[in-house]
Order: structure tokens, then C-alpha cells, then sequence
């Protein structure tokens, strides 16, 4: 019985002292444990790169630019169409309008209302009196001119109208003045008409529907319709409508 008793106290102490080793093994471990963690050096942060943001066009700013390419490109464009239909500019070449009108005079030419007649279907056709370009046509070609070139003259008689120069005077017949009258009395440009007495033309002229008679304010040289006859409508290409150069002699007409 003692034999066996002390085997088996002997196991139990040997029991508690295995279970006593395992103890002290395990709060080693744990200790050991807890001393790698302090250790071990943290691991480094990360760093995330930032998202590149997707940079929106600002629409002002293409606007803008939008906006002067469209400048650019339609400044050419209204320009033509202003010289073409609406007003052009010219040089006085000659002495044909004095002293209306001197060389060298720049001026601007009203265009629209002959535009407007061509879109309406409509001849266009001047005041008496009025100072108007046109272009020359075939008339010219046998007095060795440029069919093409432009005049510059004043409207003495209108369509249908019949018309005489003699012995420096002109004289206009219509229903209204069936007995004839001067429109260089008559009108107030007529007072700037300098010697007239070496103007005559072979017969009087009746003027078609389509047709007006144009001379020259220094009649003495000025190459006309006493020269070359009567001109179209169609060949009109505006009114005088002011003097621009020199600024001393700025004018509206």
C-alpha cells in the first residue's frame, strides 16, 4: 500500500511539476511574445498617390476663342458684301465735275438703293439732280476708252423725257414742262455750272423708259451723253453721297 501510495504521489508531484513547467513555458512564450511585438519595427505607412483629376475645359474660355475665329473670319466676308451692296469708296480722276468736285476728291458712294431695285425687280432710278457712278459700257469704246471704266456725272434728264442742248442751253420736255425748261436754273446745283456756251448736241434725244441723260458740272470738258448718248439704268452703280477728303471740304451730297 505505502509502495504504491508513494508511486502514486510521486506521479501526482511529478504530475504538478510537468504541469508547473508548462506554466512557466507558457508565460515565457507569451513574455517572449509580447517582446518580438515591441520589437519589431511598425511597418512603413503607404502612400497613395493622389488621383489625377480630370481637368474640364473651361467654357469660357473656348467661347472666347470661338467667338474671335468667328471675328476673323467673318470680318473679310461683311466687308466684301458692305463694298459690293451697300457703299464703296472712290478716287475723283479728272476735271469733268468741277467745281463740284476736284481730282483727287475721295468720296463715298451709296449703293443700297440700286442693291435693293435689283432684289425687288425694280429699275432703279435717280433724283434730277443727283451726282451718280456708273460704268461707261460700250458708249466709250469709240472715244478710245475702257468699256469698264467708272464716271461720274450729274442726272440732267429722267426716263421718257426729251431732251435738246442749243447754243449752250439745255432744255427738258415733259408733261409736266411741255414747253420745256433749264434744270440749270431750275435745280440748285445749277449755280456751280460755269461756262455753258460752246455746249450744243446734234437734235434732241428722247430718252427710253430705261434710260437717263448725264452731264458733266464743268461742261466745257466733260465727256457725256452730249457725246455719247443717253445711259442705262442697268449701268448705274450708286449716288454720290459724300465728300470724305480732303477734310476741309467734307460734304454730304
Amino acid at each position: 500500500m505505502l509502495a504504491s501510495t508513494i508511486v502514486k504521489n510521486t506521479c501526482d508531484n511529478q504530475s504538478i511539476w510537468t504541469q508547473h513547467r508548462l506554466a512557466q513555458a507558457s508565460r515565457w512564450a507569451i513574455v517572449d511574445s509580447m517582446t518580438e511585438d515591441k520589437n519589431t519595427p511598425s511597418a512603413a505607412p503607404i502612400h497613395t498617390p493622389p488621383t489625377k483629376q480630370k481637368r474640364r475645359p473651361n467654357i469660357r474660355n473656348v467661347r472666347s476663342t470661338l467667338t474671335t475665329v468667328g471675328v476673323l473670319l467673318l470680318a473679310p466676308a461683311i466687308a466684301l458684301l458692305l463694298t459690293a451692296f451697300v457703299f464703296h469708296t472712290y478716287q475723283v480722276d479728272g476735271p469733268s465735275m468741277q467745281t463740284t468736285l476736284s481730282n483727287n476728291d475721295r468720296l463715298i458712294v451709296w449703293k443700297l438703293p440700286k442693291t435693293w431695285s435689283s432684289i425687288t425687280g425694280h429699275p432703279y432710278v435717280p433724283k434730277r439732280g443727283d451726282v451718280v457712278v456708273f460704268t461707261g459700257g460700250s458708249q466709250l469704246t469709240s472715244f478710245g476708252e475702257d468699256p469698264n471704266k467708272q464716271l461720274i456725272k450729274r442726272v440732267i434728264a429722267l426716263p421718257g423725257e426729251r431732251i435738246q442742248v442749243v447754243g449752250g442751253k439745255i432744255t427738258v420736255f415733259n408733261s409736266a414742262h411741255p414747253n420745256g425748261f433749264d434744270p440749270d436754273e431750275s435745280l440748285p446745283y445749277g449755280k456751280v455750272i460755269g461756262d455753258t456756251s460752246a455746249m450744243n448736241m446734234n437734235g434732241a434725244i428722247t430718252l427710253g423708259k430705261n434710260q437717263i441723260f448725264v452731264c458733266g458740272d464743268n461742261r466745257p470738258d466733260s465727256l457725256d451723253s452730249r457725246s455719247f448718248g443717253p445711259i442705262g439704268l442697268n449701268q448705274i452703280v450708286g449716288k454720290l453721297a459724300a465728300r470724305v477728303a480732303p477734310l476741309s471740304k467734307a460734304a454730304r451730297f
